[in-house]
């Protein structure tokens, strides 16, 4: 797999945020947020930065709720999905990635009961066919984020998604800590997360490496993300497992806090990697 993550240097020039990858010792790339279809000479600048520093760009983020209840919103964020997809099949991202949505009455990723049943999960099927056919990307893949608020918490249920959706566009966004909700599986994560890639790997566009820390207080699970090496998941294994995907596979650290904390995840990861034998 190639290692990649957020920058903090380099916005706005193509060719020195493609050299800060390399200072970093990254090889894949979220692909800057403010892209836009039809930014025509801004996108080839951009490939031209990454081809030249031997830089895959991996991710194309969609972040929003195309499934919200509210119609003018869910239809903002559909023309907004479309429009992402469109920009990663231009720009070569390996995929363009989104969570499925929610139906909570607030909140975009929210937990909600309806979010298990099966009206929403046809809705969302309906939904990505729609993304994907008004696309029809033929250099980039459309994936979703296993979240633990909706149906899609695991590799079972990505399997019936994907059987659903019945788009060759369609992959597989794979993140190990978004599939442990429980102390059971956090404290057999290395069996767990075998098990889970061995239904997955075919058909994988990117990885999202976190850790997870549970903790006493309250009595009620609660689990926290936190820097990779100060969790519970077990790296060394987690790699081995990893290392069985083709070997351009983009694996992006997220969700910290700051520039240190990145570089301390990234050394972790490397330092595992080592461990388990394993090239990254």
């Amino acid at each position: 797999m190639i290692l990649g993550g957020p920058v903090f240097r380099g916005f706005n020039d193509p060719d020195a945020f493609a050299a800060e990858h390399v200072k970093k010792g990254y090889r894949a790339a979220i692909v800057p947020g403010d892209l836009k279809t039809g930014d025509g000479e801004k996108i080839r600048a951009y490939k031209d930065a990454f081809a030249k520093y031997g830089i895959v760009p991996a991710e194309v983020g969609a972040w929003c709720n195309p499934l919200t209840k509210d119609t003018k919103e869910a239809e903002k964020n559909i023309n907004y999905i479309i429009e992402r997809l469109a920009l990663a099949d231009e720009i070569e991202a390996r995929t363009c990635v989104n969570i499925i949505g929610s139906w909570h009455p607030s909140h975009w990723y929210g937990p909600d009961a309806t979010n298990f049943g099966k009206d929403f999960f046809d809705h969302a099927v309906d939904v990505y066919r729609k993304i994907i056919d008004m696309v029809k990307p033929v250099r980039t893949k459309m994936s979703f984020e296993i979240m633990p608020y909706c149906f899609l918490d695991g590799a079972a249920e990505y399997v019936r998604f994907m059987k659903a959706v019945d788009r060759k566009e369609a992959a597989i966004h794979f993140d190990p800590a978004n599939c442990i909700n429980c102390p059971r599986l956090l404290y057999d994560n290395a069996d767990f997360l075998k098990s889970e890639l061995a239904l997955l790997k075919g058909n994988i566009a990117s990885i999202h490496l976190k850790d997870l820390t549970l903790h006493p207080e309250p009595p009620a699970v609660h689990l926290e993300e936190v820097p990779i090496g100060t969790g519970f998941i077990d790296y060394v294994s987690l790699l081995t497992i990893l290392n069985d995907l083709p070997a351009d596979t983009p694996a992006m650290l997220e969700h910290l806090p700051d520039e240190e904390t990145y570089d301390m995840a990234a050394a972790n990861v490397r330092r595992f990697a080592k461990e388990a034998h394993v090239s990254v």
